[in-house]
């Protein structure tokens, strides 16, 4: 075992859920790319998870991942701990008169499903985002007209000093980030607003929006969600790199979408440095042809490969 992983090892507090050393991860991401974790930790429950982040030392890096359907892993990995909560333990989800809690690692589309069938409206645009709920809560995920905070009464995130609950305005969210979210924090669980309606007209709103994004975006490539944000002024980033004339660019394996040209493609055999080296070339052809600096909405982790 490597000293460095040796020394992890020797910091991890004792953990009924799984620990796995030099786990791969690129299979559980939606690109398909990217080097191991030194240390993979899935925790049992809610308890599990407060002591790993109470006894785990600051010295040691941590990265909480969810359904990874927005991120790309360097292909040299993630040093230290990365924490990725199982649907056992943190999937739950509960339908209440006026909102629905779910657990983080329930995904957009089951909550917004349960919703419907209860008759719930206000949450149909979740059924149009790929990933959890604790990485919506944490980027302030947003599609189809509505974002998160325009429906979150609350968050409960785990951190080293405990569990916290906090509000839309207190996790501080804005434009696909929380900059309220406590340092080392892993959201756990988050309750959504929601409002009566029958539940053919929150079907049919759910339809449109599952056609409407069939139709405009790459769903069944090996991509990973809108890779950079609108930038500010109301400009869109897909109309910048078309007007870059960056549709179809290649790298490696990596492609820039040729339906929605703010999505990467892993067109098979791509590393993250493909599709993060194409990202940056993209980045370089529309600043030096629209004079805008686009702003990475995907997350990359992980070091380069050395």
């Amino acid at each position: 075992m490597p000293a460095r992983a040796a020394t992890a090892a020797a910091t991890l507090p004792p953990l009924r859920g799984r620990v796995q050393a030099g786990a791969p991860l690129a299979p559980g991401t939606w690109f398909r790319v990217g080097g191991a974790a030194e240390w993979l930790v899935r925790p049992a429950d809610l308890g599990d998870l407060l002591l790993l982040l109470r006894d785990l030392p600051e010295a040691v890096p941590l990265t909480a991942i969810g359904a990874a359907s927005n991120l790309i892993v360097r292909d040299g990995g993630v040093p230290g701990v990365v924490v990725r909560l199982a649907p056992r333990g943190f999937g739950a989800v509960a339908v209440e008169a006026d909102g629905v809690v779910a657990g983080a690692a329930a995904l957009d589309t089951t909550v917004a499903e349960h919703a419907a069938a209860a008759g719930l409206a206000g949450l149909e645009f979740l059924c149009g985002i790929p990933g959890t709920i604790g990485g919506a809560v944490a980027m302030n995920a947003g599609a189809y007209g509505a974002e998160v905070k325009d429906v979150l009464d609350w968050a409960e995130v785990a951190t080293p000093g405990g569990l916290r609950r906090l509000s839309a305005a207190e996790l501080g969210l804005a434009y696909r980030r929380a900059d309220g979210l406590p340092p080392r924090g892993v959201v756990v669980r988050a309750r959504l607003r929601a409002s009566p309606d029958a539940p053919a007209a929150i079907a049919a709103r759910m339809a449109e929006i599952r056609a409407a994004r069939e139709a405009a975006q790459p769903v069944r490539a090996r991509t990973g969600g809108s890779t950079f944000k609108n930038p500010p002024g109301g400009a869109r980033a897909w109309e910048l790199i078309a007007a870059a004339g960056c549709r179809g660019l290649r790298r490696g394996g990596a492609q820039v979408s040729e339906k929605h040209c703010n999505f990467l493609i892993n067109t098979g055999g791509a590393s993250a440095a493909d599709l993060e080296g194409l990202g940056e070339e993209v980045r370089a052809r529309v600043r030096a042809a629209c004079g805008v600096d686009l702003e990475w909405e995907i997350r990359r982790i992980g070091v380069p490969p050395a």
